[in-house]
């Protein structure tokens, strides 16, 4: 053999040598869309009314190592309603992560207000009535024993759909009023009135001021009064 000949030899095996045998296999896009689309409706399975998920196509030129299993996760500062992101990993070695878009719509029976209502208003069943529309936000009452009996933190206007947020529980002991103070021991409960320094719900830590001028925490009850635990 010729040095010419041996020397394009020699260069051809090393230019084949060089190559990779075989590409390394790539995660498929319609996976990872699954993976997102099959946690969004676990997530959402408990939802009221009707649920509807879309899962949008992921760039072609994305390119990821394939992996198995995968995980779904939701980012931190989303939620699975309306227009969001739904996050896919591979936790394998070097792993990777992916956002996926996705739209979640869904479709229920909203409380909705029949008139304007002023701040401080008790709720009853003459003062709204249901309608279907489509869930924006997390919050939005949908059953009736969430609003009655309930009081609202500030005015609304007719046609104004209720939220959790804008709705407090009824105050059992108000600011300034006399309330009976049950202080409850393993073995005995002592008895005294005082006088409420704030608003509170049943559930609700309250301050009363003693007639000796001391003040003592407790929690109000249902019925007004205020019970302390040593």
């Amino acid at each position: 053999m010729s040095m010419k000949n041996l020397w394009l030899t020699l260069l051809a095996s090393s230019i084949f040598c060089a190559l990779p045998v075989q590409a390394a296999a790539q995660q498929s896009h319609a996976q990872i869309r699954e993976t997102a689309l099959a946690y969004a409706q676990t997530q959402t399975q408990t939802l009221p009314g009707k649920v509807r998920i879309k899962v949008e196509d992921i760039d072609r030129r994305i390119v990821l190592a394939a992996c198995t299993p995968l995980e779904a996760f939701l980012p931190s500062g989303s939620q699975l309603l309306g227009k969001t992101s739904i996050g896919v990993r591979c936790n394998a070695k070097p792993g990777w992560s992916i956002f996926v878009q996705a739209y979640i719509r869904v479709s229920a029976d909203m409380l909705v207000a029949n008139r304007p209502l002023a701040q401080n208003t008790v709720l009853s069943a003459n003062d709204f009535s249901l309608q279907n529309g489509e869930l924006g936000q997390p919050g939005i009452l949908i059953d009736p024993a969430q609003a009655i009996g309930k009081t609202l933190k500030f005015g609304i206007g007719a046609g104004q759909v209720l939220r959790q947020d804008m709705l407090r529980a009824p105050y059992v002991v108000t600011q300034g009023q006399a309330a009976e103070v049950r202080v409850l021991g393993r073995d005995f409960s002592v008895r005294a009135s005082g006088q409420a320094l704030n608003n509170a719900a049943e559930g609700q830590q309250v301050q009363m001021r003693m007639p000796s001028g001391r003040v003592v925490g407790g929690t109000a009850a249902a019925d007004g009064g205020v019970e302390v635990r040593p």
